[in-house]
């Protein structure tokens, strides 16, 4: 049986330790006139639901514009600002408005409603993630949690800075059994690829910028909503920025890639 916590891919081949799909792959929609949005995963994406992971999708929404009142239940849902910034409204009173590297968590429980809006002038980009709490989170209230960027602990590693937001390491009271890490590598910048630990399957989102790709056979082009899947026996991944600073997150998940290629 099939439940929420199990990946779902379709017409991707997940055969390989190592993999980069470019950003075209994936579906670009403009629902309404104030939005655009890349689903890396979940909506139309061959990725349709990673290890209990429902969505990681680009959200552009368009100055003084936004997602009003609405509801969510049995969700956690991350937010990660990459340009602009995005007012944040909830029925438990949190509030707070959330700027470009900073992230927000919300836990809706059983319910929550919240509205996140765009009130400057300029346009906002975001990077939403959804995720199934697991179930020893049953039962705990709605809450709200806000992370600046000096709440997130920095690290080097090559000339990126790494910041763990989600996992024993990272800053956030996630409730979710994953890792993420947000990695801002400077322009002309070379930094290794993390690789995930035995367990874990890695899913990477090139959220901004451009470079390029390094490994021993091969040097590919890297572009804005890139996606890159690995096991842990990949070999060595190095990324080099372009003439931009290259942003990425980078997702620590239960293995999606090994179980979809014993299910085929």
């Amino acid at each position: 049986m099939t439940t929420m916590t199990d990946s779902v891919i379709t017409g991707v081949n997940t055969g390989d330790s190592f993999q980069h799909h470019p950003a075209a792959r994936f579906p670009t929609l403009n629902p309404v006139s104030w939005l655009q949005a890349h689903f890396a995963v979940g909506g139309f994406s061959p990725l349709q639901r990673l290890s209990g992971m429902l969505t990681a999708h680009m959200s552009r929404i368009a100055p003084r514009s936004g997602f009003t009142w609405h509801p969510h239940r049995g969700l956690e849902i991350f937010t990660y600002v990459v340009e602009g910034e995005l007012y944040h409204e909830d029925s438990t009173g949190g509030r707070g408005t959330i700027s470009a590297g900073e992230v927000q968590r919300m836990f809706s429980g059983d319910y929550i409603a919240h509205q996140e809006l765009n009130l400057s002038d300029r346009p906002t980009r975001v990077i939403q993630i959804w995720f199934v709490p697991d179930r020893s989170a049953r039962g705990l209230p709605p809450h709200y949690e806000q992370l600046a960027l000096v709440d997130l602990p920095a690290r080097t590693v090559g000339d990126g800075v790494v910041r763990d937001i989600l996992g024993p390491s990272g800053a956030a009271d996630g409730h979710v059994s994953a890792r993420l890490t947000s990695t801002m590598l400077p322009a002309g910048g070379l930094a290794a690829v993390e690789r995930p630990a035995v367990g874990e399957d890695l899913f990477l989102y090139f959220v901004d910028g451009s470079g390029t790709l390094e490994t021993a056979d091969r040097a590919d082009p890297l572009g804005r909503y890139d996606v890159l899947l690995a096991t842990p026996d990949a070999g060595e991944i190095r990324l080099l920025a372009g003439a931009e600073p290259l942003n990425y997150l980078s997702f620590y998940l239960k293995p999606f890639i090994r179980h979809e290629k014993n299910s085929s």
